[in-house]
């Protein structure tokens, strides 16, 4: 059964997966061994291909580097095993329980905006405030100008195309700023996977991105909370936000999932939200 669990995975992939994570996470073969209670040798034997990993080892490892989900099915298709953790999507029936937490969650929210979104802020699920924002916000032209109209809309490639709402983002090189430095996290954090790299690359060749965006910077600070500043048509909106994540998942779609909640900044906010409620009702 080994014999055909090496001959099902390529020769010394989960070796070098290993060895790229351990990197990605700045610890030693030592250090790796003694917090997955191993020894180094065993490390090192796994990393050179001398050593084929249990499956238990397999997850041991992938949890003590703090590998999101999606990596750990890579690291156990690489080590022979079949993946653990299902990618389902969120319309599926086994979801309708997550599914109605999430809509609990937006409708509290109201009369302020929320959206669920996916790691690349794909937008999946929002609130009817959140709806009437983005009405306000968009041009009729910006849904098919933008790349990937016929999936759903990306709300960063609809805060960095030109022909989306950067003009009305009063604050948008601290906003795009923050969001893309998050970006390059997310894509060390998912092993800088093709579909993260991708999204990275496209906003950064948008005109007018600084290039200094185009590396990350480790030592800015990322704060608790943004603030995003929008005015359009003499109207202005001032807010904070928030981003809440599913505790401990044991689906990729679930642990990839972002709720993030708009706050109004000042009191002005608060009065302008229901004028902007009337006007698009």
């Amino acid at each position: 059964m080994v014999t055909e669990r090496r001959e099902r995975s390529e020769a010394g992939a989960f070796g070098r997966l290993l060895r790229d994570w351990r990197h990605k996470r700045g610890v030693s073969q030592l250090e790796l061994a003694l917090a997955a209670e191993g020894s180094q040798r065993h490390i090192s034997f796994l990393e050179s291909g001398r050593a084929q990993p249990s499956r238990g080892m397999v997850l041991r490892l992938a949890r003590v580097l703090d590998m999101p989900l999606r990596e750990q099915n890579v690291m156990l298709i690489a080590a022979g095993f079949a993946p653990l953790y299902p990618a389902r999507d969120l319309a599926d029936p086994e979801l309708l329980q997550v599914r109605k937490a999430l809509d609990c969650m937006l409708r509290q929210q109201e009369p302020y905006p929320a959206m669920v979104m996916d790691r690349h802020c794909n937008l999946h699920m929002g609130n009817d405030a959140a709806e009437k924002l983005l009405t306000w916000l968009m041009e009729p032209h910006m849904a098919h100008s933008l790349p990937g109209p016929d999936g759903p809309l990306n709300l960063l490639r609809l805060l960095f195309h030109p022909d989306g709402v950067r003009p009305y983002i009063r604050n948008w090189p601290e906003v795009a700023g923050h969001l893309v430095q998050r970006l390059h996290r997310e894509a060390i954090l998912d092993g800088q996977s093709d579909a993260t790299m991708a999204l990275l690359t496209e906003l950064l060749a948008y005109p007018d991105v600084p290039r200094a965006w185009h590396l990350p910077n480790w030592e800015a600070l990322q704060a608790p909370v943004l603030m995003v500043e929008l005015t359009k048509d003499e109207l202005t909106l001032c807010f904070f936000t928030t981003i809440t994540t599913l505790g401990t998942p044991h689906d990729i779609t679930l642990q990839e999932l972002r709720l993030e909640c708009f706050f109004p900044a000042d009191e002005a906010t608060e009065r302008n939200i229901e004028a902007l409620r009337v006007s698009t009702t």
